[in-house]
């Protein structure tokens, strides 16, 4: 919940010296998925996630629809609130950048998640899609369409560059309001952040969106 990717978790464990379940000083990132997921920790269990294939072998296979399962809630108790367990979950998501069709089909984005920059995951191209990415040019910080950096611009003609301190400064006026550019009411407000040709649209977490025109200001 603080930003961090299952690398950064994984890097921080090692460092610590924590163990996993079974004594071993090198965790890996599936294992620190597995965990997230798991609803054991919010005091509630799945049943029959893994079934007997064979009871002469004792064999036992993944259970992805071959048998029924049964989700039991407060089933023992809980060490983790079911507010923190549903709001990571919601997280990973995000993270997968998941798009939900109106046909209710759910299809994976070509947008990954960002675990350095916080505006590297919410700035997107209303034009392709893509992510914007962070670059210095000419002594400045800016940002820029991915799909304008490795495939040219004549795949994303309308990508515009902006400058990252006219984006802060209007994040802080449009969303902080503190004098101040603050990254944590960024991150807690703010969904995504289109950029089309003459504009940028700030979509928030309840869904409010608001157009902000560009100016001579905020390109490179």
């Amino acid at each position: 919940m603080e930003g961090g990717t299952l690398q950064q978790i994984k890097e921080y464990l090692e460092e610590k010296k924590i163990k996993t379940a079974t004594g071993k000083e090198i965790w890996t990132t599936a294992v620190i998925q597995k965990i997230l997921k798991n609803e054991k920790y919010k005091g509630d269990s799945m049943l029959q996630k893994t079934y007997t294939e064979d009871f002469i072998t004792g064999r036992k296979s993944k259970n992805v629809g071959q048998r029924g399962r049964y989700y039991v809630s407060n089933s023992h108790p809980a060490i983790i609130s079911a507010e923190v367990f549903d709001r990571v979950q919601e997280e990973l998501n995000r993270r997968a950048r998941l798009i939900y069709k109106e046909d209710g089909t759910v299809e994976p984005s070509t947008r990954k998640y960002n675990g350095k920059y916080l505006l590297g995951n919410l700035l997107m191209c209303g034009n392709c899609g893509a992510s914007y990415r962070k670059r210095t040019e000419r002594g400045k910080v800016v940002w820029r369409c991915a799909t304008r950096i490795e495939k040219g611009k004549e795949l994303c003609a309308d990508s515009p560059t902006l400058n990252e301190e006219w984006i802060k400064k209007t994040l802080d006026e449009t969303v902080c309001g503190n004098d101040s550019y603050d990254e944590e009411i960024v991150r807690n407000r703010i969904e995504n952040i289109s950029i089309f040709n003459e504009y940028l649209e700030i979509c928030s977490k309840n869904k409010d969106k608001i157009s902000i025109p560009f100016t001579e200001f905020c390109f490179r």
